[in-house]
């Protein structure tokens, strides 16, 4: 069953995530209606607060072909997906940054440049309640960036440049205007 996305505008996106006590049946319920609506809406990653949920997890499936790097060959090659992260951390980062557009489910339609770290090692629990870590590069390592953002209210909004922002006012005040409306 797929669930309805939070658009810019509901509180429950500024929320800080709650952190998941034990990996049940609900939580399980709740990953695979994520990854149907994640792929529904054809994104790569969702946060629970994107589908009006506060516990501390996201999905994320990015395809083979999108996990290319700068020489042509895979960030991840040994990374299989689809993953889903349960009270997620970054433990570690490179200082190279990346900067690249970025989308969200939350933001339809817009895009923005964003800066993020290259590589990033995070640890996390797993769909089984066991204990993870990860070591990311490029598009995947900016999609846990981004899913890790909105555990903690941090919106694409926030991420974006002053210029941009004010290039796209008057669409973020309209989508909020709806948001609101909506609820």
């Amino acid at each position: 069953m797929s669930l309805p996305i939070c658009t810019y505008g509901n509180p429950v996106l500024r929320q800080k995530a709650v952190e998941v006590m034990s990996v049940n049946e609900d939580v399980r319920a709740l990953a695979k209606e994520m990854f149907e609506t994640m792929y529904l809406e054809k994104g790569v990653g969702l946060a629970a607060e994107q589908v009006g949920r506060t516990e501390r997890m996201f999905v994320i499936d990015i395809p083979a072909d999108g996990d290319i790097g700068e020489d042509g060959q895979r960030d991840n090659p040994t990374v299989e997906m689809p993953l889903v992260f349960i009270n997620p951390k970054i433990t570690g980062h490179t200082d190279d940054v990346q900067i690249g557009p970025e989308g969200c489910l939350s933001f339809p339609e817009i895009f923005a440049n964003v800066e993020r770290w290259y590589e990033v090692d995070a640890e996390f629990i797993d769909i089984d309640g066991n204990p993870q870590r990860i070591h990311a590069k490029g598009l995947l390592s900016r999609a846990i960036q981004h899913e890790l953002d909105h555990l903690d209210g941090i919106l694409l909004v926030d991420r974006m440049s002053h210029v941009k922002k004010v290039a796209l006012g008057g669409k973020l005040k309209r989508m909020v205007k709806e948001t609101k409306k909506a609820l």
